[in-house]
């Protein structure tokens, strides 16, 4: 890779991750408090960005949203804030867990991973740049709302279930929910705001590298 180019691309990547670190700052716009947890926000330039500049940026984008959350619910803990920090302490315990961070970082990343591979093939072989930033946002937000609360009821059913007043029985039902609406919603919002934005750049982004 040319050093210019490959200057220009960690620039790029610079400037959303500041936009990240700084939606993780701003109250309620990041992190907007939903109950016992916090709906975000911060997964849309993350998929912006693995639209724009690939799968590996996408990735490392998404390390530096894990990063945010990790801090969030440390610094700022909320009741469930357990299933995202190691530092908090689990209800009726008086120690967090380390699988908290099982939850907080690979379903990031893996928002970036999801997001590039999927604009990069349908982008290829379908022809429709409009349809591959569509899916690739819905694809990258959908990603992370499933692996979160995938990994909540793995690790930390019991726990969780008890902060929300369910029976542990009744939380499968409930996480069900939450994917089904919530995030099917966000994975829309996502979608349709990664198209508005990074559609139109990428010509712009593509040009700078081919310069």
């Amino acid at each position: 890779m040319p050093t210019n180019q490959k200057t220009r691309e960690m620039t790029q990547t610079a400037l959303l991750m500041a936009i990240i670190v700084l939606l993780a700052l701003v109250p309620a716009i990041g992190y907007i408090p939903v109950g016992p947890i916090r709906a975000t926000t911060i997964h849309i330039p993350v998929i912006i960005g693995a639209i724009l500049l690939g799968p590996k940026r996408g990735a490392l984008l998404g390390c530096v949203f894990g990063l945010t959350s990790l801090m969030t619910n440390t610094l700022s803990p909320t009741p469930a804030s357990f299933v995202f920090s190691p530092f908090i302490p689990i209800p009726g315990t008086e120690g967090g867990s380390p699988l908290a961070l099982l939850i907080t970082f690979p379903p990031r990343i893996l928002i970036g991973v999801v997001a590039g591979l999927v604009f990069w093939v349908f982008e290829k072989h379908k022809g429709s740049r409009t349809i591959a930033c569509v899916l690739a946002g819905f694809a990258g937000s959908i990603t992370n709302t499933i692996l979160v609360m995938g990994g909540i009821y793995l690790f930390f059913g019991k726990s969780y279930a008890a902060v929300n007043n369910l029976t542990y029985e009744a939380l499968l039902g409930f996480i069900g929910g939450v994917i089904a609406l919530n995030g099917v919603v966000e994975a829309l919002v996502a979608a349709a705001l990664a198209t508005l934005v990074a559609r139109p750049l990428f010509p712009i982004v593509q040009k700078g590298r081919a310069s």
